[in-house]
This record gives C-alpha cells, sequence and structure tokens, in this order.
C-alpha cells in the first residue's frame, strides 16, 4: 500500500494507530496537534500530514449569527456525543453563548432515531446549531426536513443544507480542501515524506442563506447579514 486517504478526524487517528511506516494523508476538521495527529503543523513528523479545515472552530461565530437572525428565540446545539471532541464543542459553544449573555441548551444525536427525537421533543430549543460532525453532517437533507417539519430555524455547516430547504449554513469550502488533500496525496505517490509536508490549513467559508425558507419561518434577515452572504437562495 502506497499511502492511506482520510477525510475524518477519526479515520485518520485509526490509520496513524495502525501503521507507522505507511504515509497518511488525512482532511480534518479539528486541531491536528491538539488531538494527536501530528506533533506540529509546521513539522508534521511520523508518517501523518494532511489539511486541515475550519470546522469546529466555527461554532462560535455559527452561533453568533444564528442568534442574530433569532434574537428571542432559545438557542440549542445538536451535538453526537459519540465524537471524540463533543465535550470540546460543547464547552466551547456554552462559552460563547455566555459572552452573548445567552444559555445554550445541549440537544443529543448519535443515530436517525436519536435525530428525529431532537426535533420532536417538546423541550426542544427554539433555534437549532448543528455540531461539526461526520453522521450529523452527512444527514443533512433529513435535518432540513425535519426543521421544517417542526418549523425551526438552523444553522448547519454544509452548504448543501440551505440547498436542500434549511434556513442557512456558514462553515468551510470544502472543495478547497479536498483540492489541498489531493496535491498532498500526489506528492506522497510521487515520493515526497509525510514529515516533510507541513500541514495545509484550509480557511476559505462561505455563508449561504434561503430566503425562501426564512419567508416560511417567518423570520426576516437583517441586511447586514444579507450583504455578507455568499448566496442567497430565493
Amino acid at each position: 500500500m502506497a499511502a492511506i486517504v482520510t477525510t475524518s478526524f477519526a479515520g485518520g487517528l485509526a490509520a496513524k494507530a495502525a501503521t507507522s511506516t505507511i504515509p497518511v494523508v488525512f482532511l480534518t476538521g479539528v486541531d491536528p496537534v491538539q488531538f494527536g495527529l501530528v506533533s506540529s503543523l509546521n513539522r508534521p513528523t511520523g508518517n501523518a500530514t494532511g489539511v486541515a479545515i475550519l470546522s469546529n472552530t466555527l461554532a462560535p461565530k455559527q452561533l453568533q449569527l444564528l442568534h442574530e437572525v433569532v434574537p428571542t428565540a432559545t438557542l440549542g446545539f445538536l451535538a453526537n456525543p459519540t465524537n471524540p471532541v463533543a465535550e470540546t464543542d460543547v464547552r466551547e459553544v456554552q462559552s460563547a453563548a455566555s459572552a452573548m449573555g445567552r444559555q445554550i441548551l445541549v440537544v443529543n444525536a448519535s443515530n436517525d432515531g436519536e435525530l428525529e427525537t431532537a426535533f420532536a421533543a417538546p423541550t426542544h430549543a427554539e433555534a437549532l446549531l448543528v455540531m461539526s460532525d461526520p453522521f450529523l453532517q452527512s444527514r443533512f437533507e433529513k435535518t432540513a426536513m425535519l426543521a421544517a417539519r417542526n418549523a425551526l430555524p438552523v444553522m448547519h455547516q454544509f452548504r448543501e443544507f440551505p440547498v436542500a430547504g434549511g434556513l442557512m449554513s456558514y462553515g468551510p469550502i470544502f472543495a478547497d480542501g479536498w483540492r489541498q488533500l489531493g496535491i498532498y496525496a500526489g506528492k506522497i505517490l510521487k515520493g515526497a515524506k509525510p514529515a516533510d509536508l507541513p500541514v495545509q490549513q484550509s480557511v476559505k467559508v462561505e455563508l449561504i442563506i434561503n430566503l425562501k425558507t426564512a419567508k416560511a419561518l417567518g423570520i426576516t434577515f437583517p441586511e447586514s447579514i444579507l450583504q455578507r452572504a455568499n448566496e442567497v437562495i430565493e
């Protein structure tokens, strides 16, 4: 095997644990140093390197945008408790909410049944931020459907969410991260060593808004947010 390419934090850790000789090229949304994928961004050492995208670190900004759109709503954070970084993400979101003078309700879901319950429960929040998590992000169509069914404003990370009918998304341009991942995989296959390739950081983000959904929810976006949007779906 010439190289292992992985597109998740958990996959990167598993690949690194499985081998110390086969090059590992990862794409991750968490800090690869903090969570043990590499010892340094500039000098990875070992057999792993890759691309770190702005993902989990965007939660405070996502929460702020959601609060601006629905300033009086009870805010919730939809988290997957089985994700290794869930506790860290919850603490950061709670801290961000506290800085805004708000409290946030943590709602957990790690499978499809719990996801439906999270939206249908009578104690659910009045507006929801979705955690950056492989399971939750992969259910963007189901989440959009549940949000519409329960008339719930939701902030997601994937642009596919508002395209599917969700209210809004603010997150990385994943195509840029994929492009950088492919470039590094190509270099590894041509003989480059992971230790000689600094971890790349993909920092491009985009804000997507669905005005049709906003109208159905009775929401009027502040002009300041509309002007910052990369795309407005009407």
